[in-house]
């Protein structure tokens, strides 16, 4: 839309204005805005006006704080550097590239969270990056990430909301009800978050030319989720008209349906469609196969295209399969190609449980129907039995048995019969639903009316959508696009962002301080400011969090929890070092912390 310079200097100053707080800590000037309304439009001539739950400068500054996390990650997360490298050495790039992307993001929200009303706070309900992908094993431990429980708010607000997660993690006694009581009697409004920092890390550590993107949905309410979980999640995704019209021939389309009615409902919708021209997009790769290969197979049989890398988008990229199962749900819809034959590109398979379900979150801005089936960490079963094995009582004495007579027909050794036990119960414990067959989004919030804002914020060039990613334009300028969706609006943001800083000072400005000391900055020579006290703390709980305990106002650092593929020993040596400085030199700041 063109507009007056009067008017685009007005929106600049706006957003500058609105999101100083941002720009300032990480040293940032903002050059430019521009706003591409993708569906709605602007409520007043300088193109403002909130599209979702939250006021207009709460949304702007979600906003930068996607834009400022996509930017600081691709300028300074080691973006490529672990192309050609072995799985220990480009895991070592991955959780430095997630450790910048989740120290932007939380420094982002903890800014914001100072403007918001004094009784409202952002808690992270759903995070990515405990559980190992592809690439990683076990012993390679948790990524940094932001994960359940982290609350940002005004003091006296985060103080309150940490006792009751502290509650809900470790008291078994209490529950999601008496967390949502609580709020309530406080007249608290909770926001909560579903976080992926950095998606396709691996395609960024790698230096992929596609991908990469950070995530941020906020929901008018918290999750029904009661401590931190990962794990994956059978997804299907398809144009919502696709069940409604076969639900009027009484066909029931959901996650388990043979593909074969899936076919029958769509060739049902839109009639005359080729099978060949139905694409469906999946995970793919050999340690996928016992999982979705009887998947892959029922497409196969019916004709349809799986797509591959060598497949050309709408939008004249070519897509991936080897992860990122997030942005490919903006892709599913209809379209006529140049013989006016319709195209329909859908999602099935899995993803990891945070991608998931900030997925099925989307089905009612993108007008979907997304059906999930909840399971287990093990890639033994097919999906259709993997889903069963969760319904399983994990403290059966029996359980064994059942496993093997209902599943797997042999003797089990005790490592995989531990594994199904401990998917069941890291579900069960953190409220995941399990007795359904199927669930939705519905299923994880507790009002079953609720709105969602998604914001993505690109590091690199998405094919699903065609907005591209973090482009230098001068020697210290870049442009940043950032999507923002939900049920009113749906526009893309392009920011100019200029470091204020030459780019090795910029660096460290995105940099977490305890990862600049371990790699050599002399904390001794810095000055100490009382805000180290909660970087520190919020740093350890991104970096290491399953070797934190909590104890009331007291956090327990358990070092031989802290995997070496995080911190070397020599690195947990120094890390030792400088914490044990900071609580003999400032104690009082520092009383919060006990090491082990």
């Amino acid at each position: 839309m063109d507009i007056s310079p009067r008017t685009q200097q007005n929106l600049i100053s706006q957003w500058a204005f609105d999101t100083r707080p941002i720009l300032g800590r990480l040293h940032l000037w903002l050059e430019d805005v521009q706003v591409e309304w993708i569906k709605g439009k602007p409520r007043d001539p300088n193109m403002a006006g909130a599209i979702s739950f939250v006021d207009n400068r709460t949304e702007n500054m979600l906003a930068m704080t996607a834009a400022v996390t996509a930017l600081g990650t691709k300028l300074f997360g080691r973006y490529g550097e672990g192309a050609n490298l072995d799985k220990t050495a480009l895991n070592r790039v991955k959780k430095d590239a997630d450790a910048i992307s989740a120290y932007a993001m939380s420094e982002s929200l903890w800014y914001l969270s100072r403007t918001l009303p004094e009784n409202h706070a952002i808690m992270v309900c759903l995070g990515e990056g405990l559980m190992p992908k592809a690439g990683e094993t076990m012993e390679m431990g948790a990524n940094p990430l932001l994960g359940f429980g982290r609350v940002y708010a005004r003091p006296e607000v985060a103080k309150f909301l940490d006792d009751c997660v502290l509650k809900l993690i470790n008291d078994p006694g209490y529950q999601w009800e008496d967390f949502k009581r609580a709020i309530v009697i406080k007249d608290i409004t909770v926001w909560g978050a579903a976080i992926d920092t950095l998606e396709n890390t691996a395609r960024f550590a790698k230096g992929e030319a596609t991908g990469p993107l950070t995530i941020l949905h906020l929901f008018d309410q918290p999750l029904a989720i009661t401590d931190q979980y990962e794990g994956y999640i059978g997804t299907l995704v398809l144009p919502r008209q696709v069940v409604e019209r076969a639900a009027d021939d009484s066909l029931l389309i959901n996650y388990f349906t043979p593909r074969h009615l899936v076919i029958k409902a769509i060739t049902m919708t839109y009639p005359g469609i080729k099978p060949e021209n139905i694409h469906v997009w999946t995970l793919q790769g050999k340690s996928r196969e016992p999982r979705i290969g009887k998947l892959w197979e029922e497409w196969e049989t019916a004709g349809v295209h799986l797509v591959g890398e060598n497949w050309t988008l709408p939008t004249r990229f070519s897509p991936f399969t080897d992860s990122g199962t997030y942005a490919p749900t903006f892709a599913v819809k209809t379209w006529q190609d140049e013989k006016n034959q319709t195209h329909l590109f859908i999602v099935d398979g899995y993803a990891a449980s945070a991608e998931a379900i900030q997925a099925a979150s989307l089905s009612s801005i993108l007008d979907l129907d997304i059906s999930l089936a909840v399971f287990s960490s093990t890639f033994v079963l097919s999906y259709d039995k993997d889903a069963a094995s969760m319904k399983l009582d994990p403290e059966a004495n029996d359980f064994s048995l059942c496993l093997k007579q209902n599943f797997f027909k042999q003797d089990l050794g005790e490592d995989l019969v531990n594994s199904y036990r401990e998917s069941i119960r890291q579900a069960r414990d953190a409220g995941i639903p399990l007795k359904k067959k199927t669930i939705t989004a519905d299923d994880l919030i507790a009002e079953k009316k609720w709105q969602t804002l998604a914001i993505g914020g690109y590091m690199l060039p998405d094919p699903y959508t065609g907005a591209p990613g973090v482009t230098q334009i001068s020697e210290d300028t870049y442009t940043v696009t950032v999507r923002m969706t939900s049920k009113k609006g749906d526009k893309r943001i392009t920011f100019s962002l200029r470091l204020l800083e030459p780019f090795d000072q910029s660096k460290l400005v995105f940099t977490p301080l305890l990862n600049r000391f371990l790699k050599g900055e002399d904390f001794l020579a810095r000055a100490v400011k009382i805000s180290d006290s909660g970087r520190i703390r919020n740093e350890l709980q991104t970096l290491c969090t399953d070797a934190l305990e909590h104890f009331a106002d007291r956090v327990v650092l358990r070092f031989e929890k802290i995997p070496r593929s995080i911190i070397s020993r020599q690195g947990q040596k120094t890390l030792r070092t400088i914490l044990t400085w900071y609580k003999k030199n400032h104690p009082i700041w520092f009383e919060w912390l006990e090491l082990d």
